[in-house]
């Protein structure tokens, strides 16, 4: 085929792609400039999840008029002059294609006045190309009105997801900015109701309250710490606050990022200290000198690239370890002390020389469904059930146990109705906002499984019923671990299984929880009436045997 230089419709869209992913992406790059501007109260209005209209405003220095049109044009921008600046980059918009990429996609209406002048100016843009201008009363500041997103290009239109999540990815995208910026007055409406709104304070943790809710906020650790150029802000779980879901976010230079050094940093921090499965809670602000940082990476600008991330990975991770050993007892052995120095062999109470690496024990259950009849002998690390069978010695993980257990009687129940237990006195639960905007859309599923449930306010959900395995366990903590794990999927495949699933794995008892010794027999009866036990409802492992012969050869007694 000839090599042809594009139409610039056809080349427009195609750059329009890399900027405009979905309508979450246009609230950030509207965001973005108003904060550039200066601005200090910044009102977000989305409708339909975004694809009919989103509406930003602020009261930021505004455009003036003589340029209002170039702010529509491809690589315009007033945040770069040379290709030096690229290197100090100060701001959060650089790059010169977001209102460019937007009005590529979507019909944009601006209404802008800068404070130098006495009257403001309205510009209308379709298709990428200006059909009106006209003088317009206003007040210092710029609104954009982006509407019908991706209506000249239904095959990324036909591509969105459900309005809720649409929605949530906005919710979430206004509430970073929010933390990232909490001396600046954020309000997000969602079909014309207030859905979130910061109160500008300055300070961060009373942002985090408002998106947490004032009592895991008042329990979060605060962390400044400085190392060379690097200095650390931000708010940080103590290990008794723990979520089923990554639960982070990292800002540099007061940007949102997703970035694999940071996040290995904040893990390994917390490694000892939390169960297994489970991750901290955590916002982490880190400034640094620009010249040390790439944030021209990728055009969204997620992503950054440090000049050291090993002097970053280890400065964070020192300062979390500091702070989360600092919590302890001076008379318990933090678990890092506990474990082996690098490099050094772990110590053992009886240590076993042996000629060779002994063969892993034999994995699940032999070739047969279901279990044999299995005598209780005991649980292990508070974790794992020990039990005498006719062929060895069996290892149960009662977690995933208990869960699959769960999962069989939900899908039996099913066929006619879950068992639901209403609550003595309805319970009040508070949401992040992002998550509560997809509870709505999860309702006729949550209704589905035992739960009933109204919305009680912003963000706010009216509990009466709950499942039947719910009742027996924390309802609330229960409840908030449940929508956290369910929702982080998003809406799709929310078929029952996968919700049933989700249900089993928050009803079912916990590694580290003391189990007796009824309980126990109780969990492996039902699990002996079960035909499929080898795994969890996620594919984790139930059961480990150790046959008779394993255990007569590792003590000598093998022919």
């Amino acid at each position: 085929m000839p090599i042809k230089v594009l139409p610039p419709e056809v080349a427009d869209k195609i750059a329009a792609g890399e900027v405009v992913e979905r309508p979450a992406s246009v609230v950030k790059e509207l965001v973005e400039n108003a904060l550039d501007a200066g601005a200090t109260e910044i009102r977000v209005e989305v409708f339909s999840g975004g694809t009919r209209l989103i509406k930003v405003t602020d009261n930021g220095c505004g455009i003036p008029s003589e340029e209002v049109e170039l702010a529509f044009a491809r690589y315009a921008t007033s945040k770069i002059s040379t290709i030096n600046d690229l290197s100090a980059i100060r701001t959060l918009g650089f790059r010169g294609e977001a209102l460019a990429s937007i009005a590529a996609v979507s019909k944009v209406t601006m209404i802008t006045r800068s404070a130098g002048e006495p009257i403001g100016v309205l510009i209308r843009v379709e298709r990428g190309k200006m059909v009106r201008k006209e003088p317009r009363g206003a007040p210092v500041g710029t609104t954009v009105s982006v509407e019908n997103l991706f209506y000249n290009v239904p095959a990324r239109r036909k591509f969105l997801k459900h309005p809720a999540t649409e929605m949530a990815h906005i919710t979430e995208t206004v509430v970073h900015y929010a933390i990232a910026y909490p001396e600046v007055k954020f309000a997000l409406y969602r079909e014309g109701q207030l859905s979130f709104h910061s109160p500008g304070s300055g300070d961060m943790k009373d942002v985090l309250a408002r998106v947490y809710g004032p009592e895991i906020a008042g329990i979060l650790l605060k962390l400044e710490a400085t190392e060379g150029p690097l200095k650390f802000y931000g708010y940080v779980s103590p290990p008794s606050l723990h979520k089923p879901q990554r639960s982070h976010s990292f800002f540099v230079n007061r940007r949102w990022v997703q970035d694999a050094i940071l996040s290995k940093a904040l893990l390994e921090a917390y490694h000892g200290f939390l169960p297994t499965g489970r991750y901290p809670l955590a916002v982490i602000s880190l400034e640094i000198e620009p010249s040390l940082v790439d944030v021209n990476v990728h055009p969204t600008k997620r992503e950054v690239r440090f000049r050291n991330s090993e002097e970053v990975y280890q400065a964070l991770q020192k300062a979390l370890r500091q702070l989360l050993l600092s919590m302890q007892s001076p008379f318990v052995a933090s678990p890092k002390a506990l474990s082996p120095a690098k490099g050094e062999p772990e110590q053992k109470l009886f240590p076993i020389p042996q000629a060779k690496p002994s063969p892993p024990p034999e994995p699940t259950l032999p070739l047969a469904k279901t279990l044999p009849m299995l005598r209780v002998l005991g649980q292990i690390s508070l974790t794992y059930i020990v039990a005498e069978g006719p062929d060895g010695l069996y290892l149960i993980d009662q977690h995933s146990a208990h869960e699959r257990v769960i999962y069989e009687k939900l899908k039996r129940d099913r066929e006619k109705a879950i068992p639901s237990q209403r609550l003595l006195e309805p319970l009040t639960v508070e949401l992040p906002p992002y998550q509560s905007d997809l509870v709505e859309f999860l309702l006729p599923s949550l209704k589905d499984v035992g739960f009933d449930m109204e919305e009680f306010g912003p963000n706010t959900w009216l509990v009466r019923a709950v499942p039947a395995p719910f009742a027996s366990r924390d309802v609330r903590k229960s409840l908030t671990d449940f929508i956290d794990a369910l929702v982080s999927g998003g809406t799709d495949h929310l078929e029952g299984d996968r919700v049933l699933a989700t249900l089993a794995c928050h009803c079912a008892v916990r590694a580290g929880e003391t189990l007796s010794m009824e309980e126990m027999r109780k969990l492996v009866q039902e699990m002996e009436a079960i035909d499929v036990m080898q795994t969890c409802p996620h594919g984790r492992p139930t059961v480990v045997r150790i046959s008779i012969e394993r255990l007569a050869k590792e003590f000598g007694r093998g022919g």
